[in-house]
């Protein structure tokens, strides 16, 4: 799936096309994805102009001037394209043409125009239009934690969140209530930058480690997301891209394999948390 890295490259690749632009020649190719389209979805969007283009935990916001917000998740196999080109690479590959596609339309802004694709080979994506103002109180919103990346989110905040909490940390991370859109890659990262073994009970986190976490969960998603931008001058097609972010896992994906710290000679170990793989380096991240 997505992660927020991703999603939030997609975000930077979506701003300079769909902000202040209007958009025409909605088109909705089937009645529904995850969940169906909203009513009246293309007559709601079409002749919309977008005033700014969000993302929260994995979701993007696209605020209308109708007072509409265009809310999408990407799901599994979610892809946003420019012209036919993919926007931003991603882990896994997936089909974005053909019957994939799902909606289209055209963003025209400064006089140019964009025709903006949404495919999605498995379905697992959705889409939404909530009242600008009440999208804080929406469901998918409403009970989401602070941004990893903004300031409530800190070492103090894991401490409170985690207070007595014997689920272990790695599980605990992955909490939508208490960080919003961390995902298993990027948990598994993190814990290794900062020392943690996923086996440890949140509650048990001392809180100078919890701060450094904090720290180094922030790190580790400032990177993807510069790795990912760093793609955006060459949108990849699916069939040539190399994957995202891939080349620069510590852990994640490399069960087997020597530990890459220079004074660790231990080897990358997978079990399963939660119905998840948890990669990690058990000579590395202690209890």
């Amino acid at each position: 799936m997505p992660e927020l890295p991703e999603v939030e490259t997609v975000r930077r690749g979506l701003e300079p096309v769909l902000v202040g632009a209007r958009l025409t020649r909605v088109r909705q190719n089937r009645p529904d994805l995850r969940f169906p389209f909203p009513d009246r979805f293309v007559e709601r969007l079409e002749g919309a102009t977008v005033q700014r283009i969000d993302r929260r935990a994995k979701y993007l916001l696209a605020a209308l001037d109708t007072g509409e917000t265009w809310v999408t998740h990407l799901g599994m196999t979610g892809r946003f394209t420019l012209d036919g080109a993919q926007l931003g690479e991603f882990e896994e590959p997936a089909p974005i043409a053909g019957k994939h596609e799902h909606m289209s339309l055209c963003a025209t802004r400064n006089g140019a125009t964009t025709r903006v694709g949404y495919a999605d080979a498995r379905r697992f994506g959705f889409m939404g239009l909530i009242a600008t103002d009440l999208v804080e109180a929406h469901p998918w919103f409403a009970a989401l934690g602070p941004e990893p990346l903004g300031n409530g989110f800190s070492g103090a905040h894991l401490a409170q969140a985690w207070a007595g909490k014997t689920q272990n940390v790695k599980v605990s991370l992955l909490d939508q209530r208490t960080v919003a859109g961390l995902g298993n890659i990027y948990v598994c990262e993190a814990l290794y930058r900062a020392r943690i073994s996923p086996l440890l009970a949140a509650g048990k986190v001392s809180r100078p480690r919890l701060e450094t976490l904090a720290a180094v969960v922030r790190d580790v998603l400032n990177d993807a997301i510069l790795a990912g931008g760093s793609t955006l001058k060459d949108f990849a097609n699916v069939e040539g891209g190399q994957g995202y972010f891939q080349h620069r896992f510590d852990v994640y994906g490399r069960e087997g394999q020597p530990c890459n710290a220079d004074d660790c000679t231990g080897v990358v170990k997978r079990i399963v948390q939660g119905g998840r793989s948890t990669f990690y380096c058990p000579s590395c991240q202690k209890r």
